[in-house]
């Protein structure tokens, strides 16, 4: 089972990594960041939704107590974390965004010194570096001077840390014995509803009913960007170490970066950019392989 996970969260990094050709066809359509963050969860809310009425009502169960694992990881991961990522591609390259988003097992291991008392040991001393180091790589600050996009800085490391949020809420879910569909059908439903209370629905409307080759996109958008690799990556989640999902969905910013040079004909700084994506992605497999002692 162990591989099959492997392949499950590989599997989910891909789909993450083309989110931004579906963000900028719903933006040049009019549409804002939070409307489309309400798209994708909203659809995936209803997928799931009846999947779970046809096939298996007891995912609906869940415990009142443990109604904030859900809370948060639906409107302070998922919710947050889509709206900072799409605003960070709207302002920024689709590189940029998925590498600064890739900054999230920086911020599991900062939450985890704070909330879980974890020693800040050299080698989680150098993954910071490192991962600094390679944002402002990331940035073209050396050949752009101090005249870089701020916002999208600071939206693309919003998006990591909520990133980060998915993964710790998630595994407090499935230490209750949650089954990985009642989370992330309870995620999906909490996302769409704290995005709904925030947008302007009209245009949303007006973008999904313009013809039936719009409503199959957002439909298409839901399901490959959302429904299919929160899935896979939860269920690989039950069967593999965070630290071990987290290294093999940094496929991410490599499939987003390769979409941004070949779909959009974006460009990265050379070699800054590569090294910055070198240094990040580093960062990441030095934490997560880092001796057990020393974790």
């Amino acid at each position: 089972m162990k591989k099959l996970a492997v392949l499950l969260v590989l599997i989910a990094g891909v789909a993450w990594g083309i989110i931004g050709y579906f963000v900028r066809d719903l933006q040049s359509l009019g549409l804002d960041s939070m409307q489309i963050v309400f798209i994708r969860m909203m659809i995936s809310a209803v997928l799931f939704s009846l999947y779970a009425l046809v096939f298996n009502r007891k995912l609906f169960r869940i415990k009142l107590k443990d109604l904030w694992c859900f809370l948060g990881s639906g409107v302070l991961s998922v919710a947050f974390f889509s709206f900072c990522y799409f605003k960070a591609i709207e302002s920024s390259s689709l590189s940029q965004a998925s590498i600064l988003l890739y900054t999230a097992p920086i911020f599991v291991m900062l939450f985890s010194i704070v909330l879980f008392k974890e020693k800040l040991t050299l080698i989680k001393t150098l993954s910071l570096i490192f991962a600094f180091l390679g944002c402002v790589c990331v940035t073209g600050i050396f050949t752009k001077g101090v005249d870089f996009n701020t916002a999208a800085v600071l939206f693309g490391l919003g998006s990591g840390v909520c990133y980060a949020l998915y993964s710790i809420f998630s595994r407090l879910a499935l230490n209750r014995d949650y089954n990985p569909l009642t989370i992330t059908l309870y995620t999906f439903i909490f996302a769409a509803i704290s995005s709904f209370c925030v947008i302007d629905v009209k245009p949303v409307v007006q973008v999904m009913t313009k013809s039936w080759d719009s409503f199959f996109f957002c439909v298409i958008f839901a399901v490959v960007s959302c429904v299919l690799p929160y899935v896979t990556y939860t269920i690989g989640l039950k069967y593999i170490r965070p630290s071990t999902a987290s290294i093999i969905a940094s496929i991410e910013p490599v499939v987003a970066t390769i979409m941004g040079v070949y779909v959009f004909s974006e460009e990265i700084d050379v070699p800054y950019g590569y090294i910055g994506i070198a240094l990040v992605i580093m960062s990441i497999v030095m934490i997560n392989l880092a001796p057990k002692k020393s974790k």
